[in-house]
């Protein structure tokens, strides 16, 4: 007896066509990632008040969701809680820098292995794209939208090597050391380092340098160390 198929208009897709899953955006989700984001650019920056009601007021919800978006921030380390006195956003742990560099040293020594073994020459044009975005944004000093270039840049290595998730652990890990390097960017000179940094990354994985990649990747974020000793004495009231 042959196995029964599939009649072709009703074929299922393959996993590359079905719809991604759609998530699920809680008011408390929303007010969440606004304020992740305005702390992670610095918009909000290390000791600024926050105020539950001005924030339900700003999003014209009761304070019940933004109590919950904010003990999410705690837990994260983004913002302290006072109980009776009042919500801060969080000072940068310095000593928690290097246990994140270390973790990330580990984890995207490993992607950036694997996709300098791997890639093909159509991702190795996806990172120059990105090479080429970050250029021309540290020219016109936009230091927001390099921030996420550089981002790209590295997620993409992740989704190369095939490892994706790797990359979705990493930013919790870094959540801390992304505050830091976004008082970097400005300094005259670091957007060009980042870029000639990322250059040699591509170029190892292009010769699939496996070696020459890791090394590569291990330079580049060991670079936030050093420059996170001086921030703390230019900015004293940012860090902790």
């Amino acid at each position: 007896m042959q196995p029964a198929t599939i009649p072709a208009a009703i074929a299922l897709p393959t996993p590359a066509e079905r719809p991604a899953k759609i998530r699920r955006v809680t008011t408390a989700d929303a007010i969440f990632d606004r304020l992740y984001g305005d702390i992670l650019s610095l918009r909000m920056p290390p000791g600024m008040a926050l105020q539950e009601k001005r924030i339900a007021e700003d999003f014209g919800v009761s304070r019940t969701p933004v109590r919950e978006a904010l003990l999410r921030l705690s837990e994260g380390g983004l913002v302290d809680i006072y109980p009776q006195s009042g919500t801060v956003v969080a000072r940068v742990p310095v000593s928690s820098i290097p246990e994140a560099v270390v973790v990330r040293k580990a984890l995207e020594g490993t992607t950036v292995c694997r996709a300098a073994e791997i890639a093909a020459a159509i991702d190795v044009s996806r990172l120059d794209a990105i090479i080429a975005r970050q250029k021309a944004l540290a020219v016109l000093g936009d230091t927001s939208g390099f921030h996420e270039e550089d981002e790209a840049f590295h997620e993409a290595i992740a989704q190369v090597a095939g490892y994706p998730g790797i990359w979705t652990i990493l930013k919790t890990v870094k959540v801390q050391i992304d505050r830091a390097r976004r008082l970097t960017l400005p300094v005259l000179g670091r957007m060009d380092n980042v870029v000639r940094e990322h250059t040699v990354i591509r170029d190892a994985i292009a010769a699939h340098d496996i070696g020459a990649a890791q090394a590569a990747m291990a330079h580049h974020l060991s670079a936030v160390i050093p420059d996170v000793a001086e921030l703390r004495s230019r900015y004293p009231d940012y860090f902790c």
